[in-house]
């Protein structure tokens, strides 16, 4: 068997390569059989590369339910958004123009995951292995609310792989959403809302946690019919639906991830767990679907997700993002941070130093999101460099301040919080970790403010992505390249140092009758530096001690001159910032 083992080349090694299909060939069987019609309203399977399906075993799925979020129909969710993903927080993938009709949940990748367990079909205690797999449509109008006397009665449609700890079944649970009336024949009662499953779930092989690599959901609906098929590597397993709330005629959102099994439980993962999921949809087009931060399942997991999200790669159109054990952020479609002193991280990826002081609008959106930061002078030891010294946030009507100290103002009033969550009028959301405060509004859009001793390094997320985001972190057109001014003026990437400060700079300063930040403590003191000052400015001997604490702490090469400077003007534990962060898109400082 050694020997076996050990060949490399010849005929042996060549049928073993050809035996294994390559990754394009079997994405393209998995779209190909997942929408194949069922010759009945039966149970089937299929292996790699037969496009026929073959009879198999059938069951009745639990009429435990898979239990919807707490949020009106056609809106964001309401209440306080969980750390964690699930319970309507997650990232989606929506249709740019007309409706979805399949959609495929996988993994790219999966690491550190040994065991997950959850109560088996929402009951009792937790079990090893008990999870589910969800692909969920979006809360749509549905012709199965004709006879709802609510207006905001809306379909929602799962396809669901659920295993309770020794069994998997895969099948399709369907949602009337706020029907507010006794259900109709077949339908069972969950609050004001009815659900029902799909006459019959495929039986599945049960699957330890430690293969989800190798599973996938793919959920399809056309006028007339849906289906469910899960994969397992080269085998699938399917059944056809009832088609009760008619998804195909309103499908736009597809949210993909692994939740507890049923009953709004949760899922939980060993630490060190890390998943990258795919969400890909499948609805006419080719442009790339808009991210949506907002799921609609209830049931949840104890991962979080990492930030930036990874960038996309085909097969697609889809959203990749990746969630894991060790981060804390809440769900946000793209990312950016002024961190340092200070250096700014656009959504779109480009990397700049700014070294004014004042207050500046850091990012505004159509929404009604601005947020701003009050950078003041590292004078006099360091006076061409500045920092956060304050950080903030409105939304709506509803602004949220944090300063030095650490202190938290809530419209404009010192609020305390020793930890955990805070609700404020407009549905905005402040969470309290240490001295990291994390503020997300209902569309989703956070800011994330670290509290450090001298500083505040910043980071913002967007509920919604691609969206104009215009200020210090904002790209015009999202394209990398290019910086705007307030008036609308573009420049080329990297700006002149007049440019930079008296021009695109000046025109983002907020005058001190309009900032939000009027409860931090001092005046606005505006100024900018004689000269650009980048690690290399720094004295010798200090630049190589600084830069040791960075390369000791594993800091990527692209953050090298931006991790020594913050650690030398600050202190080592600025090099926490840079820990895991992937590389920017481009450096637009000049090149030193």
């Amino acid at each position: 068997m050694t020997a076996l083992l050990l060949v490399s080349t010849g005929a042996q090694a060549s049928a073993a390569i050809d035996a294994i299909p390559s990754a394009a060939a079997q994405q393209t069987w998995q779209t190909k059989i997942s929408q194949l019609a069922k010759p009945t309203k039966g149970c089937y399977t299929a292996t790699y590369p037969d496009l026929a399906w073959q009879d198999s075993a059938c069951a009745t799925p639990s009429r435990n339910p898979m239990v919807p979020r707490p949020a009106l129909p056609m809106g964001p969710r309401t209440g306080p958004r969980p750390m964690v993903v699930g319970n309507g927080d997650d990232l989606s993938a929506k249709a740019p123009s007309g409706f979805i009709f399949n959609a495929i949940g996988s993994f790219d990748n999966v690491s550190g995951v040994t065991s997950v367990s959850s109560p088996p079909n929402g009951v009792g205690a937790p079990v090893a292995n008990a999870y589910s797999l969800q692909l969920n449509t979006d809360f749509f109008v549905s012709t199965a609310c004709a006879a709802s006397p609510d207006p905001n009665c809306r379909g929602w449609e799962q396809f669901i792989y659920a295993q309770d700890g020794t069994t998997g079944l895969s099948f399709i649970q369907y949602w009337l959403i706020f029907y507010s009336a006794p259900c109709p024949a077949g339908w069972f009662t969950y609050g004001i809302h009815c659900y029902r499953n799909s006459p019959f779930g495929a039986v599945v092989p049960m699957q330890p946690i430690t293969n989800l690599a190798n599973l996938r959901v793919s959920g399809t609906a056309n006028p007339g019919s849906d289906s469910v098929t899960t994969f397992v590597g080269l085998t699938a397993y399917t059944i056809a639906g009832g088609n009760y709330v008619n998804a195909a005629a309103g499908w736009k959102i597809a949210e993909f991830n692994v939740f507890g099994d049923g009953g709004g439980f949760q899922a939980n993962f060993n630490p060190g767990a890390s998943l990258t999921v795919r969400t890909r949809i499948n609805y006419g087009g080719t442009a790339a679907p808009i991210c949506v931060a907002q799921g609609f399942t209830g049931e949840t997991n104890n991962l979080s997700f990492g930030s930036p999200p990874p960038p996309a790669t085909p097969p697609g159109p889809a959203i990749v993002f990746t969630e894991n054990t060790t981060n804390s952020s809440t769900a946000n479609c793209a990312f950016a941070t002024a961190i340092g002193d200070t250096h700014q991280h656009t959504f779109s990826g480009l990397s700049y130093d700014f070294q004014a002081s004042g207050d500046f609008v850091e990012a505004r959106t159509g929404t009604g999101f601005e947020v701003e930061t009050r950078k003041v002078s590292g004078a006099p030891n360091w006076p061409n460099t500045s920092i956060n010294s304050c950080v903030g946030a409105r939304t709506g009507s509803t602004s949220v301040v944090v300063a030095l100290g650490p202190k938290l103002y809530v419209n404009g009033a010192l609020t305390s919080l020793a930890s955990g969550q805070l609700a404020v009028p407009g549905g905005v959301v402040v969470n309290r970790s240490g001295n990291t405060y994390t503020v997300v509004n209902e569309a989703g859009d956070s800011i994330r403010a670290q509290v450090n001793a001298t500083h505040v390094d910043l980071s913002v997320g967007l509920g919604t992505w691609p969206t104009t985001v215009r200020g210090l972190l904002g790209n015009p057109n999202n394209d990398v390249t290019k910086l705007e001014a307030a008036d609308g003026t573009v420049f080329n990437v990297p700006l002149s140092f007049n440019d930079l400060y008296n021009v695109y700079g000046k025109s983002w300063r907020v005058p001190p009758t309009a900032t939000l930040l009027a409860p931090c403590s001092g005046q606005i003191q505006n100024g900018t530096p004689s000269r650009p000052f980048f690690a290399n400015d720094l004295p010798q001997d200090l630049r190589q001690q600084a830069q040791a604490v960075c390369v000791r702490a594993g800091i990527h090469q692209a953050w090298l001159n931006n991790c020594t400077l913050d650690v030398a003007v600050l202190d080592a534990r600025a090099a926490q910032a840079y820990v895991g962060a992937a590389p920017p898109v481009l450096d637009g400082n000049p090149r030193q």
